[in-house]
C-alpha cells in the first residue's frame, strides 16, 4: 500500500520497498477480515436490540452495554475490538523513517450487581503492535493481555446522590486536557485508589486519591511506581446562565526526580484552575480554561500557567456546520539554573487531536493558533478539517509532543520560534450500530525552528481505523 502526500499540489514521494508493500497487503487483508467477522456479529444482534440512551455526566466512563444474551439480571458482558493502520512518514522530520504499523486491541468488559448499591467491574485489555519498525513493542503500542480496571462501586452512577469507586479505574473530567484515560493510545491509562461522586442538581463534585498505573509489556501492570495523584473536581450548571463552571484542584508528588541544582528529590505540584464552557446568542459557543501551577521539587520552585480559549459558531444546524477559532497557551522554562521551573506540566491528559490530528505537539512551552469546521451531513457521517500553527513560548526551553515528552531540544544559536504549521483532515462513519470506520491524514510543514533543530522534512500521519462491539449484552 503507498501512501499520497500532498502539499500545495505537490505530489510528495509515496512509495515504499517492496516489505513494507507486502505488510501493508497482509494488514488490509486482516482489516477486511476483521470488519467483515464484526459487522455480521452486530448485524445479527442489531435486530433485537434498541438504541441506547446518552450518558449522563457521570456514569461509568466505559459501560459494559446491556446484553441480548441469555444472561441473569446481576450479569453484564460485552467485548470490544479496535484495530488502527497508521503509516507516519518523515518522523522525526527525517525522510529516512517512514513506518506502517497495525495496532490490535481487544476490551472484555464483566460487569457484577449483587445489588442496588454495590456492583464489580473488571476489564481485561490486549494491545498488540504488528510490523513497527521502532523494536523492542512496547507501551503505548503493545501490552499483552493484562487487567486494566478492577473496582468495586457502592451506589450507581448516574442515578444515586453518592457513589464511591475502590480500586483500578479511568477518570476523565472536562475535555481531558489535563485527566484523561488516553484511549487514543493503545494501551490507554488507569488510576488505583479510591474515588467519591457526589451529585446533585446544583453541582456535582468528584474527590479521588490515586496512584498512576505504570503499564509495562511482559509483567503486570502496577501502581506505587512512587507518582501519586489527588484532587478535587467540581462542576456547577447553574452558577452561570447557558454555562457550566468547572473549578478544581489536581495534587501530583512524583518521587526522585534531578532539581535544576543537581541531586534528587520529590516534587510536589498543585495544579488549580476553572473551565467555563456555555453558549451565547446568534449560535455562538465558547470555552476558556486558566490554569495556574505551584510547587517545589527540592531547592526549585514551580511557577507555570497554562490556558485555552475557543470561540465558534454553528452557522448550519441542520447539518452542525460549526466553524471554530482557537488559542491555547503554555508557559515554558525561561532558564535552565535559576532554581524556577517554568514549564507547565500537563499532567495526565487525552492529548489526541487538543493541538493537532498529528499529535506532534503538546500542551508545554507552546503558543498555538487553530481554525477549524466541522459538520455532520449525514446521521451516520462527521467530518472535520483544521489548520494549526505553534510558536515556542520561551527559545530556551524543548519542543514538547503530545504526550509531553521532549520532541526536539534546543539548538545553540537558534531563535526562531515558529515550530510549524499543520494541515488535517479526518471523518468518522458509523457502519451500523456497532461499527465504525475512522480515518484522518495529518501534513506539517516545519517551520524555521524546526527546519534549524531537525532534518527540516515534512511529516505526514494518515491512519484508518475500526471500532467494533463484538458482542454486547443486553437485559
Amino acid at each position: 500500500m503507498a501512501f499520497l502526500r500532498r502539499n500545495a499540489g505537490e505530489v510528495l514521494r509515496g512509495t515504499a520497498v517492496a516489505g513494507r508493500a507486502a505488510m501493508h497487503h497482509r494488514v488490509i487483508a486482516l482489516t477486511s477480515v476483521l470488519s467483515i467477522c464484526a459487522a455480521n456479529a452486530a448485524a445479527q444482534q442489531a435486530q433485537t436490540q434498541p438504541a441506547q440512551a446518552p450518558q449522563t455526566p457521570i456514569q461509568r466512563p466505559n459501560p459494559v452495554p446491556a446484553t441480548s444474551q441469555r444472561l441473569p439480571q446481576w450479569l453484564r458482558v460485552g467485548v470490544e475490538h479496535r484495530g488502527r493502520l497508521e503509516g507516519p512518514m518523515n518522523a522525526s522530520f527525517d525522510q529516512s523513517r517512514d513506518d506502517a504499523y497495525w495496532l490490535n486491541r481487544f476490551r472484555v468488559d464483566v460487569d457484577v450487581r449483587t445489588s442496588r448499591l454495590l456492583s464489580f467491574h473488571v476489564q481485561g485489555q490486549d494491545a498488540q503492535v504488528w510490523g513497527r519498525n521502532a523494536k523492542p513493542d512496547a507501551p503505548p503500542f503493545e501490552d499483552t493481555f493484562d487487567l486494566r480496571m478492577a473496582y468495586a462501586e457502592i451506589g450507581e452512577a448516574g442515578k444515586s446522590p453518592l457513589v464511591v469507586r475502590a480500586g483500578r479505574q479511568e477518570m476523565f473530567f472536562g475535555e481531558q486536557r489535563l485527566v484523561g484515560h488516553v484511549s487514543w493510545s493503545n494501551t490507554a491509562r488507569a488510576f488505583d485508589g479510591v474515588r467519591a461522586m457526589v451529585a446533585r442538581p446544583a453541582f456535582r463534585l468528584d474527590g479521588f486519591v490515586t496512584s498512576l498505573v505504570a503499564v509495562r509489556e511482559g509483567e503486570f501492570n502496577r501502581s506505587g511506581q512512587g507518582e501519586a495523584f489527588h484532587g478535587l473536581y467540581a462542576a456547577l450548571p447553574k452558577l452561570v446562565p447557558s454555562a457550566v463552571v468547572e473549578p478544581y484542584v489536581l495534587v501530583k508528588h512524583v518521587e526522585s526526580l534531578v532539581p535544576e541544582s543537581g541531586g534528587r528529590g520529590d516534587l510536589t505540584s498543585t495544579t488549580v484552575g476553572t473551565r467555563f464552557v456555555g453558549k451565547l446568542p446568534a449560535r455562538f459557543d465558547y470555552n476558556t480554561e486558566i490554569v495556574l501551577q505551584r510547587g517545589s521539587l527540592v531547592s526549585d520552585s514551580i511557577r507555570a500557567w497554562a490556558g485555552h480559549w475557543v470561540l465558534g459558531r454553528t452557522l448550519v444546524p441542520q447539518s452542525s456546520l460549526r466553524v471554530a477559532a482557537e488559542y491555547n497557551y503554555a508557559s515554558g522554562d525561561r532558564h535552565n539554573a535559576d532554581g524556577v521551573r517554568g514549564t507547565f506540566d500537563q499532567l495526565y491528559p487525552t492529548p489526541h487531536d487538543k493541538y493537532g490530528l498529528s499529535d506532534q505537539i503538546g500542551w508545554r512551552n507552546v503558543h498555538h493558533a487553530r481554525a477549524g469546521v466541522e459538520m455532520k451531513p449525514t446521521p451516520k457521517l462527521t467530518l472535520g478539517a483544521g489548520y494549526h500553527s505553534w510558536w515556542r513560548a520561551s527559545i530556551t526551553d524543548n519542543v514538547y509532543s503530545a504526550p509531553g515528552g521532549i520532541l526536539v531540544r534546543p539548538v545553540a544559536g537558534v531563535t526562531a520560534t515558529h515550530i510549524g504549521q499543520e494541515l488535517d483532515v479526518q471523518g468518522t462513519y458509523t457502519l451500523m450500530p456497532r461499527v465504525q470506520i475512522h480515518g484522518g491524514y495529518a501534513h506539517i510543514i516545519p517551520g524555521a525552528y524546526l527546519e534549524a533543530a531537525t532534518p527540516g522534512k515534512n511529516y505526514s500521519f494518515p491512519y484508518v481505523m475500526v471500532t467494533s462491539t463484538i458482542l454486547k449484552a443486553s437485559k
